[in-house]
């Protein structure tokens, strides 16, 4: 007996498999723009953590299966940072059965402002295991010279 009704479209061929369950698409015969198709849409939700220290601002990205070649890194006006991207699709060979497509493919950009604070001119990126880190440091706020003022009377 399967756990999906057969009119939903999907079935679970082995329950103790988590992975073999079709998951209902109730919009996949709709004709939708290839703006909004899952090809295009590849890592609208790429993660970035972003945590502010006494020095600096660290953004920490998501993207594994990248190369630092493929990763762009960019400020703009002087206070947005941009990071974009691009994961090509697997070229299919005729041969090759697919059995499940979940890794996502195709174009992603994320864009942050910056705080008036940030140093711009002294961004520094590395990537290594998937993660993107970028750090700009911060300006030192200068504390204003307080000088105490007898009072006479």
């Amino acid at each position: 007996m399967s756990l999906i009704p057969s009119f939903f479209g999907g079935r679970r061929s082995n329950v103790l498999d988590p992975f073999s369950l079709d998951v209902w698409d109730p919009f996949k015969d709709f004709p939708f723009p290839t703006s909004l198709s899952a090809e295009n849409s590849a890592f609208v939700s790429t993660r970035v953590d972003w945590k502010e220290t006494p020095e600096a601002h660290v953004f920490k990205a998501d993207i594994p299966g990248l190369k630092k070649e493929e990763v762009k890194l960019e400020i703009q006006d002087d206070r947005i940072l941009q990071i974009s991207g691009e994961r090509n699709v697997e070229k299919e060979d005729k041969n090759d059965t697919w059995h499940r497509v979940e890794r996502s493919s195709g174009k992603f950009m994320r864009s942050f402002r910056l705080p008036e604070n940030a140093k711009v001119d002294q961004v520094k990126a590395s990537m290594e295991n998937g993660v993107l880190t970028v750090t700009v440091p911060k300006e030192e706020i200068k504390k204003p010279d307080v000088k105490a003022i007898e009072i006479s009377g």
